[in-house]
C-alpha cells in the first residue's frame, strides 16, 4: 500500500465545504485503494439509537447505543467500528475494526469485555477512484491521523472544533467561525 492512500487518517472539512453534507465533519477513511474509497461520518449523530433504528433483537448493551450518520450514501446500510484492547486482524487501524454484519455486530454485542467499544453507522461516504484524490488536489480535506481515541473518546459534537484546535492557530480562527456565515 503506497502512502497516498488515507486508511486510517482522518478527512477534516478545510472550510470548504460550506453548504455541502460534508460541512464541518470528520470523517474516518476505512478503505481506500485504486477502486476508490470508503468512511464514515464520526460526528453526525442521527438523533436516534441503535434499537429504536434497527429491526433486529440486539443485546441491550447495543439497543441504547447512538447511531450515527455515516454518510449520504446508502442511508439504511449498516456499519460500525468496533474497538477492543487487542485485535490482531483489525482492518482499518491497529484495533479497530470495521463491520457489515448484523450477526457480528450481535456476537461483539454478547461478549463480556471491559475493553470493548462500538460505534454504530447508517450509511456512508464513498468516492470512486480518483475523486478523493482530486478533493485532496483542491484542498477541500485536511488528513490528520485518526486514533482509537478521536472515535470513541471525543464528544462528538466537538471533534471537528477540537481537532482543528490542535493543528495550530491559523485553523483555530476557522474552529471558532459560526456555522453558517451566509445566513440571509
Amino acid at each position: 500500500m503506497t502512502d497516498k492512500f488515507l486508511k486510517g487518517q482522518l478527512l477534516l472539512d478545510s472550510g470548504q465545504l460550506r453548504g455541502s453534507f460534508f460541512q464541518r465533519t470528520v470523517v474516518l477513511i476505512c478503505q481506500h485503494d485504486a477502486e476508490g474509497a470508503f468512511g464514515l461520518v464520526l460526528n453526525r449523530n442521527t438523533g436516534t439509537s441503535a434499537g429504536e433504528m434497527l429491526v433486529a433483537d440486539l443485546p441491550e448493551v447495543l439497543k441504547s447505543c447512538p447511531l450515527y450518520l455515516g454518510g449520504p450514501v446508502q442511508p439504511s446500510a449498516l456499519s460500525f467500528l468496533h474497538s477492543d484492547a487487542f485485535i490482531p486482524d483489525a482492518n482499518v487501524m491497529p484495533n479497530l475494526n470495521l463491520g457489515h454484519s448484523l450477526d457480528n455486530l450481535i456476537e461483539i454485542g454478547e461478549s463480556f469485555s471491559p475493553t470493548r467499544r462500538i460505534k454504530m453507522f447508517d450509511g456512508y461516504a464513498g468516492w470512486s477512484p480518483g475523486q478523493l484524490e482530486d478533493e485532496m488536489k483542491r484542498k477541500a480535506w485536511l488528513t490528520p491521523p485518526a486514533s482509537v481515541s478521536l472515535v470513541f473518546d471525543t464528544d462528538p459534537e466537538q471533534l471537528w472544533q477540537q481537532i482543528l484546535r490542535q493543528k495550530g492557530w491559523r485553523y483555530r480562527l476557522l474552529a471558532q467561525a459560526p456555522e453558517d456565515l451566509s445566513q440571509n
